[in-house]
């Protein structure tokens, strides 16, 4: 069913923040760093993914997500919801079935066989597809989801995360060079408010995550160093 009530933009970011520290998908860790895809070490980490086992929680994000989306797109925006391999696919579809839309998932490459098909699903060409995923940080991996899309026939000039790093400067233009705007819940701003107000960590690591927030190219580059 269509979300009926309209929080702010704020009061979004907030709750999202809450509800992600609540299930610990939170990792903040200074003295030991995470490795991230890239290679490079970040004292934070987000796990969206954990939001599909806890119901309550998972049903009010999507019903953010969706109100977020039409209130910023409009209502009647979008033909299909496609979800990007493999995070995407879940939230796609509690997206797509509150917004009594089809349905679709992007693979991040063609299967190699039967079809060799990237898109799973019924995408009709001229369709205006929002494409669905966990998070974004650089912007970077959207680009092929939208551009198998659009090799279908259909249009992709939105994308809807719950997590957005707002810390790589980048990120919206790259998106916004493809054609693509992006919505998204809450920031790692939002999550270190929210940390703060809540003494969820200690002040030494908020200290030395929001040095990282600030700066995050110095801060990997300083560690990467020793």
């Amino acid at each position: 069913m269509i979300p009926s009530s309209f929080p702010d933009k704020s009061e979004i970011a907030r709750l999202t923040a809450r509800m992600l520290l609540e299930i610990k998908a939170v990792h903040f860790n200074a003295e030991d760093p995470f490795t991230l895809s890239s290679g490079l070490p970040s004292p934070t980490y987000i796990d969206c993914r954990k939001l599909i086992s806890f119901p309550r929680i998972r049903s009010a994000l999507m019903d953010f997500m969706v109100v977020t989306v039409m209130r910023d797109a409009g209502f009647e925006a979008f033909d299909n919801i496609a979800g990007g391999e493999t995070a995407g696919i879940p939230f796609a579809a509690l997206v797509a079935e509150r917004m009594a839309l089809p349905m679709t998932y992007v693979r991040k490459k063609p299967k190699g066989y039967g079809r060799n098909a990237r898109i799973e699903g019924t995408m009709g060409e001229g369709e205006r597809v929002l494409l669905v995923e966990d998070l974004t940080t650089d912007g970077g991996s959207k680009l092929s989801f939208v551009d198998a899309i659009r090799e279908t026939g259909a249009s992709c000039g939105h994308t809807a995360v719950i997590f957005y790093y707002d810390i790589f400067p980048e990120t919206i233009k790259t998106l916004g060079d493809h054609g693509v705007t992006l919505h998204h819940l809450c920031t790692w701003w939002d999550v270190l408010a929210e940390a703060r107000a809540s003494a969820a960590f200690d002040e030494a690591t908020l200290g030395e995550v929001e040095a990282f927030l600030n700066d995050p190219r110095k801060w990997q580059a300083e560690r990467a160093a020793k």
